[in-house]
């Protein structure tokens, strides 16, 4: 037995993690944001998270993203990286719903919705199913 102690690993004890975190102190959130200040511009650029961790960026968690203030007489420049989902309009919703709605209408009743008092068969029109088939006015 030896009295100088444990034997020390060769491997450190402290594993650096793969998953980039918040440059804010006290933060361990994983980051989701790049944050680059333009200082010729007064701008403070914030993207996607940046591919690499650049020691002049700083990576921010969602909550800090979305709470980022610039400095007096600076300009914040969010940029989006287009990959997320984007949120439907209220517009996109009506349309969608009243698209079912139509769908989902026997024949007669979606001639009566339209306003034409006549079944599809009158405007060339052909349903199968929730499927139309529109005939050309050549055939």
């Amino acid at each position: 037995m030896s009295r100088r102690g444990p034997v020390k690993s060769a491997v450190p004890s402290n594993v650096v993690s793969l998953v980039r975190r918040c440059s804010r102190t006290a933060c361990g959130r994983p980051a989701v944001a790049t944050l680059t200040y333009v200082y010729a511009d007064s701008t403070a650029v914030l993207g996607p998270l940046a591919t690499y961790a650049e020691p002049h960026c700083y990576d921010l968690c969602a909550e800090h993203s979305e709470r980022l203030t610039a400095p007096r007489g600076w300009d914040v420049v969010r940029l989006s990286d287009g990959s997320g989902p984007s949120r439907p309009s209220g517009d996109d919703l009506e349309a969608l719903a009243n698209a079912v709605r139509e769908a989902a209408r026997p024949p007669e009743r979606a001639a009566e919705a339209r306003g034409t008092g006549a079944g599809p068969q009158s405007t060339g029109e052909t349903r199968r199913g929730h499927l139309r088939v529109l005939r050309s006015p050549d055939s």
